[in-house]
């Protein structure tokens, strides 16, 4: 890690999700794994804002898969999709308020899916602290994004939320 570099620590995490997700871009995922390590420029997100976000996995309450969501900020959230591809969260807000951001997009890879999938991204990081220790974690490396900067439009793939699937709770940086 370079002098330059600052790894976000869990109060960074521990405000609204809509704040943390458009504070997210321009920051630098890391991932240390087997001996290797790559950053990618977080590029795009979305939030989930807690149980009455019809989208937000929060909405069913406490279950085994969801228990991460309701501890500290600044764990991450990770769970299989489809059967087929990780997702990749990082647990924002207050204890007993299941909120989230998805990472969605992070340097060359778009999609969550692909993202997971190029970081080597898994359950096994399900419930850890977003740290080194980790091997997962999130630096600020003095990238300033401006709000002119950022695109804001509904989420993805989240139909089933009736209004809820029309917030602008996803965040991009404009190319």
């Amino acid at each position: 890690m370079s002098t330059t570099s600052q790894v976000l620590e869990q109060s960074f995490f521990a405000r609204p999700a809509l704040v943390v997700a458009r504070e997210l871009l321009g920051k630098h995922l890391v991932r240390r794994w087997r001996n290797r390590e790559q950053a990618v420029v977080v590029n795009e997100v979305e939030a989930y804002v807690g149980p009455h976000d019809l989208a937000c996995h929060g909405r069913f309450g406490r279950t085994p898969r969801t228990e991460v969501m309701y501890g500290p900020a600044g764990h991450w959230y990770v769970y299989l999709c489809y059967g087929m591809h990780w997702m990749l969260n990082i647990v924002t807000d207050g204890e007993d308020w299941p909120a989230a951001v998805l990472f969605r997009g992070a340097g060359e890879f778009t999609g969550p899916g692909k993202l997971t999938k190029a970081l080597h991204i898994d359950r096994r990081l399900n419930a850890l602290p977003a740290d080194e220790e980790a091997g997962l974690w999130l630096e600020n490396r003095g990238l300033r994004v401006r709000r002119s900067q950022i695109a804001q439009t509904p989420r993805i793939g989240v139909d089933y939320a009736g209004t809820w699937k029309d917030k602008p709770y996803r965040f991009m940086l404009k190319s």
